[in-house]
């Protein structure tokens, strides 16, 4: 496993880090039980992920602290959220609520990063304004380290509220949505993470589209028809399919990972799932070297105008 300065924090991560949350949510999400999912992260942490995120929403933390009881905590960097979208906004009481609240569930005193998870565009300021200020007294007290937003990339697949995160100079790590078919924080938010020394958390590598030929059929038709993309370009009975050959991908969702791990301004790739079978393929897809540069090429131009997807 491979490892990289998360920007300003000067933590080394794993170049895959285990996301808790996801469609999986270690395996939760399928009905398994919490053995299993505390399984797969001892797992995870055998093979050399040193990196674990997860959040109050996804239900994981009480999971992610069972299998942190074997690790040493100076090895692990954790990192956990606190929501922000809903009718009400949060408070800072809520913050402080939640961090204490999470600090219990993973059964640690300080949380490495503390996210504000799924800021929309029209809530940033009030985050800013009014919710840093309890984090940075959070971090003074030692519960935290350093800050993290993360961005709704579903909702904002064109990244308008890290444009505004961007301005500013109080976050340490940003989370941001990027991936084979949406390339655009290539252009609008690595040059600018990179010249700030902001570490990057990649989310949205691999989903559904990336995942399920189905739904990256449809995926594609819906972008042709959206003038996003060439229909010329992309074989619609086998999409994709030329990226696995001999020399090129093993899967879809392989060459989804490689193309992340070797952007420039991707730190941590971000991979969820609730099967040890499974992890131990997404393991072996960050163990290996770049994509062909043909391919990666290929991709960038197929790709270039598109920036209304997540791959969700």
């Amino acid at each position: 496993m491979d490892y990289r300065t998360l920007g300003r924090t000067g933590l080394r991560a794993s170049v895959m880090g285990l996301g808790a949350g996801g469609p999986s949510r270690l395996g939760q999400s399928r009905r398994r039980d919490e053995a299993s999912s505390v399984a797969v992260v001892r797992a995870a942490l055998d093979a050399g992920v040193n990196f674990i995120d997860t959040a109050e929403s996804y239900r994981t933390e009480a999971i992610v602290g069972e299998a942190l009881r074997e690790a040493k905590r100076d090895d692990v960097i954790l990192s956990t959220k606190k929501s922000t979208w809903g009718d009400a906004l949060p408070t800072a009481a809520d913050v402080v609520a939640s961090l204490e609240a999470s600090l219990s569930r993973l059964g640690v005193e300080a949380v490495d990063i503390y996210h504000m998870h799924g800021v929309a565009p029209d809530r940033y300021v009030y985050v800013r304004d009014e919710l840093v200020p309890v984090m940075e007294r959070l971090r003074g007290q030692g519960k935290i380290r350093f800050l993290g937003i993360t961005e709704e990339f579903g909702s904002d697949p064109a990244h308008a509220m890290l444009d505004q995160a961007l301005a500013d100079d109080c976050w340490d790590v940003m989370m941001v949505g990027f991936n084979l078919l949406n390339q655009t924080a290539r252009r609008t938010v690595f040059p600018r993470t990179r010249a700030k020394d902001i570490g990057t958390l990649i989310m949205f590598a691999v989903r559904r589209a990336l995942s399920d030929p189905a739904r990256l059929r449809d995926t594609l038709a819906g972008l042709i028809e959206r003038g996003k993309l060439d229909g010329g370009a992309v074989d619609l009975d086998g999409p994709l399919g030329w990226l696995v050959r001999a020399g090129g991908a093993v899967s879809i969702p392989d060459a989804a990972y490689r193309f992340c791990m070797y952007e420039p301004g991707c730190d941590v790739i971000l991979s969820g799932t609730g099967s040890l079978e499974h992890l131990q393929a997404n393991i072996a897809s960050h163990r290996r070297p770049d994509l062909p540069a043909a391919d990666r090429r290929r991709l960038e131009a197929i790709f270039a105008d598109v920036d209304d997807v997540s791959g969700n």
